[in-house]
């Protein structure tokens, strides 16, 4: 049977895998997290008129999709650009992989007033399907990988956790 990766699997594994470690065995501290709750925020009052939180297999959840084929990713800042950019590439692979094609992508950054394409190479896909089997692995594994201080730390809802 494959392995359930979702988005925000594939978004941890850039940020933290010890996050990403927590997250897979439902360990959840963010729903107090006043980061969390500003990015949910932004997310609601963004976009209106679109339809959004578009839920697939309940695996990937899409912000919203425009009408040319264009799927979108809201973030609130380029703080972490790369996850998010990974994010959105998993997008486009699931839904390949699901027979889905001409798709393209864009992350907005509504404070920010910008936004940019994201393509999915080849070279991505490849490079998708190993971080599958990595997430896979780090999954099975019976405790968090080790704790490595990072400037993100702080804002994190699990960096009490991870310092117990």
């Amino acid at each position: 049977m494959e392995e359930r990766i979702s988005g925000v699997m594939i978004y941890y594994y850039f940020v933290c895998k010890r996050k990403l470690w927590y997250f897979m065995h439902e360990i959840s501290m963010e729903t107090e997290n006043e980061n969390v709750l500003l990015g949910k925020l932004l997310d609601e009052n963004s976009y209106k008129r679109d339809d959004k939180h578009i839920n697939i297999d309940n695996v990937i959840n899409i912000d919203f999709i425009k009408e040319q084929k264009e799927l979108h990713e809201i973030k609130k800042s380029r703080a972490i650009e790369e996850a998010g950019v990974w994010q959105v590439k998993y997008y486009l692979y699931y839904l390949k992989k699901r027979g889905v094609t001409g798709l393209k992508a864009k992350i907005d950054y509504p404070l920010l007033k910008k936004n940019f394409v994201v393509e999915l190479t080849e070279e991505d896909e490849n490079q998708l399907s190993v971080i599958i089997c990595e997430i896979t692995d780090l999954k099975k594994q019976l405790q968090p990988p080790e704790f490595h201080e990072k400037k993100l730390c702080i804002k994190c809802a699990y960096h009490d956790l991870c310092l117990i």
